[in-house]
């Protein structure tokens, strides 16, 4: 998996791309996890339009930075979804009653008033 990411107007952005599997929950948890609880990051912007696939440690992985964000009074965000092959995996995993799916990253800064 390969993970960017770009802070814009208090938002964090990070794109993922390619396969969020169960052994890369370190590199995830050392490049996103600890930046945004080092930084106090309240607001977080998933665009998963590369995302190819997801299994259930990859999904607790999103869950676990809404939790962080959600004690930060921010909010989590998915984007770039309604096409991609992970959208089943999501809708099963019910992490939608969490985080909020938007259609892309310009509607983000609508979402979450700055």
């Amino acid at each position: 998996m390969k993970i960017t990411s770009e802070f814009r107007k208090g938002i964090l952005f990070i794109r993922l791309k390619g396969k969020f599997l169960a052994k890369d929950t370190m590199k995830f948890k050392k490049e996103v996890i600890h930046k945004i609880e080092k930084s106090g990051i309240r607001s977080v912007v998933f665009n998963i339009d590369e995302l190819s696939e997801i299994d259930l440690k990859g999904v607790h992985n999103l869950f676990y930075v809404y939790e962080i964000c959600n004690k930060n009074k921010g909010k989590v965000l998915i984007c770039e979804l309604y096409e991609s092959p992970v959208l089943k995996r999501m809708q099963k995993s019910r992490i939608f009653k969490y985080i909020h799916l938007i259609k892309n990253e310009l509607e983000a800064f609508d979402v979450i008033k700055i």
